[in-house]
């Protein structure tokens, strides 16, 4: 059983939800060593960061049914079988009419079907755990060898290997290309926020939380955009990869020109003066995250991300499939940014809503309202009446957003900066799993 000292470290996050758990001492004294160009470096950098891994969020909804379709038919299961052509003589012979070639082809068109929605829910599970362990990979980089480096290497891994992906011959080889960047998009979060929180002033960061927050969504609908210009079909998807490469020059352009945390410098100096430079860098460990002294806040971010990110992706990914497979290719692009573009407006007003109401009442009231609206969704709506789906799409979507303003402002504020890059990775990528 557990102790009653155990049982009150576990409850002691969720009771100091309206403040820093963790507060920094000498943060003001760090903070002045950035300039105000700095700052905005900064920002635009986290932010555009953010923005290319929402992107590959978006990609994830809208291409990977299309891949997993074209990938599949070229094997020689989803041909036209003896069983197909029995299928449709028998149809033929029922209604007294109809194409034999056609209604064979309908019937390996049902089995292709069916085995892409399996290879879909594959893609979707190296989106969340390739996410999880790049936030823990990345992050570990971002808390021993600097924010920036973390952040370079997460956008190039990212960009990089979505080219790479363009030349997949396999389901099978999609399936690990996209696991890979994945955790580059894993990375890229917890490095650009723990970037941004250590380089503004407490007072600054409800709004850069909800800045950070929307990004993400702003790329997702830039995905529904660029989807509904050019509709993403089972002969056309490949295109897609290419755009997810285009922020590799951002990967080149960030190590040149961001500034690192002066925090994590100050931290990295703190008590190594005489040391070399190879062991002045900061002894990060990320069990400890796991050990005793921080292992309740640990576990109640994870939860805390655990709710959003599960509900959000649960049934954002899959609106997109079930109005792929019953709707149109068409439809799909409009889901998209039907739940991206409220989204945007949700999440900018995430950090902002959680200082005026309260951390508590904000996450509580947010989650019933997400609720509510998920279940409407799905029980009074459907791809083939557009107009409902798409609006309570919407509503989802904003009442969601909320959420990813809500998480750069408080995930941050729960670990010291020795670990703050892999503990707020780790909380908020080990929440979709």
């Amino acid at each position: 059983m557990l102790r009653k000292q155990q049982v009150f470290s576990i409850i002691r996050p969720f009771n100091e939800l309206e403040r820093p758990i963790v507060p920094d001492p000498d943060e003001n004294k760090s903070i002045h060593k950035l300039t105000q160009t700095g700052r905005y470096i900064i920002i635009i950098a986290a932010f555009l960061g953010w923005f290319f891994a929402g992107m590959h969020l978006g990609i994830t909804s809208l291409s990977m049914g299309s891949a997993a379709k074209d990938l599949l038919r070229g094997t020689e299961q989803f041909e036209v079988t003896a069983g197909d052509q029995a299928a449709a003589k028998k149809q033929v012979q029922e209604a007294g009419e109809g194409d034999l070639q056609v209604l064979a082809q309908a019937e390996a068109d049902k089995r292709l079907g069916a085995a892409s929605s399996k290879w879909f829910g594959y893609y979707v599970c190296a989106l969340l755990f390739g996410g999880a362990l790049g936030g823990l990979m990345f992050g570990r980089i971002g808390d021993r060898f600097g924010r920036v480096k973390g952040m370079t290497a997460a956008i190039c891994c990212y960009s990089g290997v979505s080219f790479v992906a363009y030349f997949v011959q396999s389901p099978e080889q999609l399936l690990v290309a996209r696991f890979v960047v994945c955790m580059g998009v894993g990375g890229m979060w917890p490095n650009g926020v723990a970037l941004m929180s250590e380089a503004w002033a407490s007072a600054s960061r409800p709004l850069l939380a909800g800045v950070i927050g929307t990004a993400a969504n702003i790329g997702i609908f830039m995905v529904g955009v660029a989807g509904k210009l050019r509709v993403v079909t089972v002969d056309d998807w490949r295109w897609v990869m290419l755009m997810g490469a285009v922020p590799i020059v951002l990967g080149l352009l960030v190590p040149l020109i961001v500034p690192e945390s002066p925090r994590w410098l100050a931290q990295r100096s703190m008590g190594n003066s005489e040391k070399t430079s190879e062991e002045a860098k900061p002894d990060v460990n990320t069990v400890e995250i796991f050990r005793s002294g921080m292992l309740a806040v640990t576990l109640v971010g994870i939860l805390l991300a655990t709710v959003p990110l599960f509900g959000s992706w649960g049934s954002s990914n899959w609106a997109v499939k079930w109005a792929e497979d019953t709707g149109s290719d068409d439809l799909k692009a409009q889901v998209v940014m039907a739940r991206s573009l409220p989204g945007i407006v949700g999440s900018f007003m995430g950090g902002w809503i959680a200082s005026l109401v309260g951390r508590r009442r904000s996450y509580f009231f947010n989650s019933l309202i997400c609720l509510g609206s998920a279940q409407c969704m799905f029980w009074f709506s459907s791809p083939t009446e557009p107009t409902m789906f798409l609006l309570l799409t919407a509503v989802l979507g904003f009442f969601s957003g909320i959420f990813f303003g809500w998480l750069p402002l408080f995930l941050p504020e729960l670990f010291v900066t020795r670990v703050r890059s892999v503990g707020a990775g780790v909380c908020f990528n080990f929440g979709r799993i």
